[in-house]
């Protein structure tokens, strides 16, 4: 199976269809937000090292992970001696939902495995507020982004797109609304979760 893009758990946690619409149906389509987010990563993606008080900052660092079978870049490293510290850039402000902090983690859980060091913590930078917003990479949080990785693996390889969110005001401001249309599936959600069940079943 081919390695997931990091990005691809930020989807899963916010809406598992949208990751799978993204990643496995290879639909796409933007909107101010998106648009938004890449005049905020411009300045990442263009690499580079260098030293600022007394530590090394890296942009657009590759990473992956074997385990996980992930794979991405990571905005910003901050290597503070041997310890690394992830920052990931985003628009808006911070939200209600793990999405981005799963994203995060995931970096965080990446350079574990590359560099063998502890990663105990990086940080979000949101456009709108210019604020940094630490994040801990506790027990629950570690635990769900693997649990996050497994499930969009296994969605992946069944090549089955599921149901939309149950968090329909999640659906305002997705890009992929009008490709989606979450309203048609009103009905058939519970045909697909019986299907599941029962591939669940013959497979034990």
């Amino acid at each position: 199976m081919e390695p997931i893009p990091l990005s691809a758990l930020q989807h899963a946690v916010y809406c598992l269809r949208q990751a799978a619409l993204i990643h496995l149906e290879r639909l796409w389509a933007e909107n101010r937000f998106t648009a938004e987010g890449d005049v905020l990563h411009a300045v990442a993606d263009k690499g580079g090292s260098r030293k600022a008080r007394g530590m090394r900052r890296v942009l657009s660092l590759p990473l992956a992970s074997e385990r996980l079978n992930l794979v991405g870049t990571a905005d910003l490293v901050e290597f503070h001696g041997d310890t690394p510290f992830p920052v990931e850039y985003k628009r808006g402000k911070p939200k209600l939902h793990r999405a981005d902090e799963v994203q995060l983690c995931a970096q965080a859980l990446c350079l574990e495995e590359m560099t063998g060091q502890p990663v105990p913590q990086g940080a979000l930078f949101y456009a709108q507020t210019k604020r940094r917003v630490g994040v801990p990479f506790d027990a629950p949080l570690r635990a769900l982004t693997e649990t996050t990785a497994a499930d969009l693996a296994s969605v992946l390889a069944s090549r089955q797109t599921p149901p939309p969110t149950p968090h329909r005001s999640r659906c305002r401001s997705c890009s992929l609304l009008e490709l989606c249309r979450p309203e048609a599936f009103a009905r058939p959600v519970r045909q697909w979760r019986d299907r599941m069940l029962a591939k669940a079943l013959e497979d034990r």
